[in-house]
């Protein structure tokens, strides 16, 4: 078995959790070949150099945040080389989504399992000072609110791992409120909100979504707008998200504008920041979006293979 593994040095708590996998995963006539990174090339040609060569391994392994995943998956599109997703960052929504185990030893086993569903991603394309860049997103891509606290958590991230988010939410409690334009495949939505979020997985935190009956198989985003004016009035909907386990408490929706689409184009007055899977871009509005049918191959459980069945 060949396996190249896609190592991110600078995400997260760096613990080596994926040298204990290696070690586990590793047997008589294995071949493992490690390329490192230390997250600079994320989404550009750099990692997709790293990947070259990609499909004459049996697989792939992507260890670090969701942004460099989604950048190993966005570079693996359409190939059919089986990725697995190696929970090293700070977030981990990738693993969350398709409830994998985070354990070495449960991981080094889910690979030799080989077991795989295909998934859809996001690409995404926005202006910076060097020109249009493109990059691929697995969980979803925003701008406002969302991108402010992935901005202002970055440096917390080191000291407080996940609670970095909670900690930038809470020194953000008045959100810039902007006018959105939003282009989808058959309309245009004009909407008054703190952020745009393009969805493809909807879990935050394990059954917990900002969307229900969210499926990032079904060929279609889940576009949300925020429509609250405050974090103040944001908590009944956070509130409701982790009481509402199975959709049915009505307050939430109060909160949020959701609609459902192929390609999007998202643009603000006032601009505001943009972000993906967590990753901050230096750039703001507009954007586009659009979504790539069942365009990367995850290795999963048996359990999400026979629920996606």
């Amino acid at each position: 078995m060949r396996t190249l593994i896609i190592n991110n040095l600078s995400s997260g708590l760096q613990d080596g959790a994926v040298y204990d996998f290696m070690r586990k995963l590793n047997g008589d006539g294995d071949e493992l070949v490690v390329r490192s990174t230390n997250g600079s090339a994320n989404g550009s040609t750099a990692i997709e150099s790293l990947l070259s060569d990609a499909t004459s391994f049996d697989r792939v392994v992507a260890a670090g945040g969701d942004a460099t995943i989604s950048a190993v998956g966005y570079a693996l599109r359409n190939s059919g080389v089986p990725l697995l997703p190696f929970p090293a960052g700070t977030g981990n929504l990738i693993v969350t989504n398709l409830d994998q185990p985070e354990e070495p030893v449960a991981l080094a086993k889910l690979v030799r399992e080989n077991t795989t569903v295909d998934y859809d991603l996001g690409e995404l394309s926005f202006e910076t000072e060097e020109g249009k860049q493109t990059r691929g997103f697995a969980v979803m891509a925003g701008a406002g609110y969302d991108a402010r606290i992935m901005e202002d958590s970055e440096k917390l991230k080191g000291l407080l791992g996940p609670m970095a988010y909670l900690a930038s939410a809470i020194t953000n409690p008045l959100p810039t409120v902007a006018h959105f334009t939003i282009t989808l495949d058959d309309k245009v939505l004009e909407i008054d909100g703190i952020a745009v979020l393009v969805i493809n997985f909807a879990k935050i935190f394990p059954d917990v979504a900002i969307t229900h009956g969210n499926d990032a198989r079904d060929g279609l985003f889940e576009v949300a707008v925020i429509k609250s004016h405050s974090a103040i009035e944001l908590l009944p909907a956070v509130f409701g998200a982790f009481l509402d386990r199975d959709g049915l408490f009505p307050g939430r929706a109060d909160a949020l504008e959701v609609c459902l689409s192929k390609t999007v184009r998202v643009e603000s007055d006032p601009p505001l920041a943009i972000q993906f899977d967590g990753e901050p871009t230096g750039a703001c509005t507009p954007f586009e979006a659009r979504l790539l049918p069942q365009a990367c191959r995850f290795v999963v459980t048996e359990k999400e293979h026979e629920r996606c069945s």
